[in-house]
């Protein structure tokens, strides 16, 4: 165990990373009934989709932590699912079978910027006070998912505002936030996770924790036939280019799954990994020195860039890192030790699916928001008296909350930075890298305006 992910190098334990890996499983678990019930939409068998979640993210997760030896939890991405279903296929007319195609292809140009290292170059061409503030943003967007999930926030009546608290789920998320900040500010080892475990329990007497019907393992695995390997069977990958007049609309489609993906991740490692330590100064200086993936942000970015192609095989829209990784690398989690307990708590998930999806959100709401709290610390290194720090680090760190999007957030204070830049007369200080990716995401805008 030791020698495999060297626990005493990186100041841990292996009780700290299975407590980590716990932690961040419960936070992110959601996602073995929401991804189904959102892909189920575009006429996919949700047994299918079930099973090629939990397999998308056992597989995923399991590279990266045994490859990388990073905490870092893989599965299908909120956001990109919702894109996949409403824009891809009811928007733009496309079969599942060819939304699915395109998440290949997206997988596959990822793997392709990852080995000729463009995605490294890209993370290194960040100013700091960008990468602080996407860090800090991170932090944000990560509580504001918990308030989200739990209806803490009610938009009803058309302008956000704290809902009525006349629901047993909001009396359940206070007790479980109040538990969360005791057990935080006492330093309690395993805290977040205690507070979980107990703050379901408590929901048991206000109804809020419940077990919830779901289809057996039986079913699932019958189910899953009908989209492991479609994309290479009829109205497939073949499908896409019969109709020379859709091409264009193919490749704008594989372009914004791209940057979106791209750029999820690369805001999750910067906005988790620098202030943790697990991506040190040490591990950059290695990128540029040694050749090959010897690093272990080498690694890790290759582990999700492959994990993208792998779900799609098995019938899933974009793997991805998960934002809320950050619970368990809050707990303590260091290692790939983390990223493993993950995975093996995905694959007991297949069978007791009804136990895991009885953690109702009220219960994991509460570490979001603090694991949020933790990560804003970043914000204190950014020189906020400066306009010309402050614009592009305001931009970065807010819109990726107001956005429900990292990528969102980080095009915004690309944008604002190289616009400050122009004004101030410092164009030549911005990196041509960033140059590029800025007119990505400007052009990214504009397609999308236009689907």
């Amino acid at each position: 165990m030791e020698k495999l992910f060297k626990l005493r190098e990186n100041g841990t334990t292996v009780t700290t990373e299975i407590v980590a890996g716990l932690t961040t499983f419960f936070a992110m678990s959601y996602i073995i009934v929401v991804n189904p019930g959102i892909l189920s939409q575009a006429g996919m068998e949700w047994g299918a989709v079930f099973l090629a979640t939990i397999i998308a993210s056992i597989i995923g997760t399991l590279i990266m932590g045994l490859v990388a030896n990073v905490p870092y939890a893989q599965a299908p991405g909120m956001g990109l699912n919702a894109f996949f279903v409403y824009t891809v296929c009811f928007g733009l007319g496309f079969t599942w079978q060819q939304a699915l195609s395109m998440v290949f292809i997206c997988g596959i140009f990822n793997i392709l910027i990852t080995v000729t290292k463009i995605r490294k170059y890209i993370i290194k061409a960040i100013p700091v006070s960008l990468q602080n503030a996407i860090g800090g943003g991170i932090g944000i967007f990560v509580a504001y998912i918990g308030l989200l999930n739990v209806g803490f926030i009610n938009f009803s009546s058309g302008v956000p505002a704290l809902a009525t608290l006349d629901q047993p789920q909001f009396w359940v998320f206070i007790i479980g936030l109040i538990l969360t900040i005791i057990l935080t500010v006492k330093n309690v080892k395993g805290g977040i996770l205690i507070a979980i475990i107990v703050t379901t329990l408590i929901g048991i007497p206000f109804g809020v924790t419940s077990m919830q019907d779901t289809t057996s393992f039986t079913e699932a695995v019958a189910a899953l036939p009908t989209t492991f390997l479609a994309i290479f069977k009829e109205g497939g990958i073949a499908s896409l280019f019969t109709d020379m007049s859709k091409l264009p609309l193919v490749l704008i489609t594989i372009f914004s799954f791209s940057i979106t993906d791209t750029f999820d991740t690369i805001g999750t490692f910067i906005g988790t990994g620098r202030r943790s330590g697990i991506f040190s100064e040490e591990d950059e200086k290695m990128m540029d020195t040694q050749p090959g993936f010897k690093s272990r942000l080498d690694k890790a970015l290759f582990a999700d860039a492959t994990a993208t192609s792998i779900g799609a095989l098995f019938g899933t829209s974009n793997t991805t890192t998960f934002v809320e990784s950050a619970s368990g690398i809050g707990a303590g989690g260091r290692t790939g030790l983390t990223s493993v307990v993950v995975a093996i708590c995905f694959a007991l998930s297949s069978f007791l699916a009804s136990f895991i999806s009885a953690v109702p959100y009220a219960a994991t709401a509460p570490a979001l928001v603090i694991v949020g709290v933790m990560m804003t610390s970043s914000f204190k290194d950014i020189k906020w008296d400066d306009m010309a720090e402050a614009v592009p680090a305001f931009f970065a760190g807010i819109f990726m909350a107001l956005c429900y999007s990292i990528s969102y957030g980080i095009a915004t204070g690309f944008i604002t930075y190289c616009i400050v830049k122009i004004i101030n007369g410092k164009a030549k200080e911005i990196h041509p890298i960033l140059w590029v990716c800025t007119l990505l995401f400007i052009l990214n805008f504009v397609l999308l305006a236009l689907l």
